[in-house]
């Protein structure tokens, strides 16, 4: 007779190692996983299924994401957004290509030089000042396609919400898009932040992705709730090559697939991520309202998703952060980032702008 498997001890529990009451507007990183995201991955966890995407959650998740982005796309769900992007921009690119992208840009700026390093490719960089490629910043770095000497311009990349917090109208990415293919470069967008893009635009995702012309998507659900889920969207199929070998090779292959599936999934039940990244967006709204009423306060840039810039004394910033965890963006210049997540709450963003108002009143003291 076969021996029962291992019934688990429902009495080992942790005890918690962190103060669940305080809160930090460093990065929508810092916040939990939703509790619907924890259900999934309960549900997800009973029994046996095929390993390595061939399970149940990943066949659904992607007629879920068919359903939003086209008939044509195709789901590959990794381990992490860095994972993604270099996943997603090495199916775009030859050996020899490069990446034309803003300055500013999170594959440019806060990837570790993975792209270049693990994904062999070479970034072009643009300045922008509100964090948004034109065709005309575009063109400053597409040239040479064929002098060997210099890396060929093969692909766009965009990030939609950008990291200054600020949108691409889809009639935006059609024009870069129409200009990329018509100098037989692709686009890449970079949507770490998507939902937030979506709540704000108030459009169907797919009108400034799959109908604008973007060849390969990074999907965000980390900075939506999840516990650690993204995924490469091939909304082109024609311009991408190989990408479940780059995958593997690249090592974004999860085994046990079905739990980052199912974290994609708990997020897209009936619209729960465009719902949590409205919220984010709300919660940033107000906090720049409030702010805008602070003297010794500049904002930065226009306030479209999620993430409020401000210029203000570099020592009310640092006090301030003993109170309330977040980044300097420009130290020299005083610029720092504040961040809202899904589980920002009115009372946090009060209790923020009180802090920060007590921090003013001391500025000389």
């Amino acid at each position: 007779m076969a021996e029962a498997a291992p019934t688990p001890d429902s009495s080992a529990t942790i005890s918690a190692a962190h103060d669940a009451t305080v809160r930090g507007f460093a990065s929508d990183n810092y916040a939990g996983v939703h509790p619907a995201v924890l259900a999934a991955l309960s549900i997800a966890n009973g029994g046996h299924q095929v390993a390595y995407g061939e399970d149940a959650y990943t066949e659904r998740l992607a007629e879920r994401i068919r359903a939003l982005f086209g008939e044509r796309t195709e789901t590959y769900p990794v381990f992490n957004g860095t994972g993604a992007n270099v996943v997603g921009l090495q199916a775009l690119t030859d050996r020899w290509g490069a990446v034309i992208c803003a300055a500013t840009a999170h594959i440019n700026v806060d990837e570790g030089g993975a792209p270049e390093r693990i994904g062999h490719t070479k970034l072009h960089q643009v300045d922008a000042p509100d964090g948004k490629l034109t065709p005309a910043l575009i063109d400053q770095q597409a040239y040479g396609f064929d002098d060997e000497h210099r890396a060929m311009p093969q692909v766009v990349s965009l990030t939609q919400s950008t990291e200054l917090g600020t949108l691409y109208t889809p009639a935006e990415i059609r024009a870069i898009a129409d200009h990329a293919h018509s100098l037989g470069m692709s686009v890449h967008m970079d949507g770490s932040r998507i939902a937030n893009a979506t709540a704000a635009l108030g459009v169907p995702v797919r009108e400034f992705t799959t109908d604008a012309g973007v060849d390969v998507l990074s999907f965000g659900g980390t900075k939506t709730g999840a516990m650690g889920a993204e995924a490469v969207l091939i909304l082109n199929p024609d311009r991408v090559r190989h990408l479940k070998h780059i995958r593997k090779l690249s090592m974004q292959l999860a085994s046990k697939m079905r739990f980052i599936s199912a974290q994609l999934e708990a997020l897209l039940e009936g619209d729960r991520w465009l719902e949590l990244a409205d919220h984010a967006n709300a919660m940033a709204q107000r906090l720049a309202t409030g702010v805008e009423e602070l003297p010794g306060v500049e904002l930065l840039h226009p306030v479209q998703a999620n993430g409020v810039f401000a210029r203000l004394d570099q020592e009310v910033s640092r006090r301030l952060m003993k109170r309330f965890r977040f980044y300097f963006w420009d130290e020299a210049a005083g610029d720092v980032r504040w961040m809202c997540s899904w589980d920002t709450t009115e009372a946090d963003i009060d209790a923020f702008l009180a802090a920060l108002t007590d921090e003013l009143g001391g500025v000389g003291a």
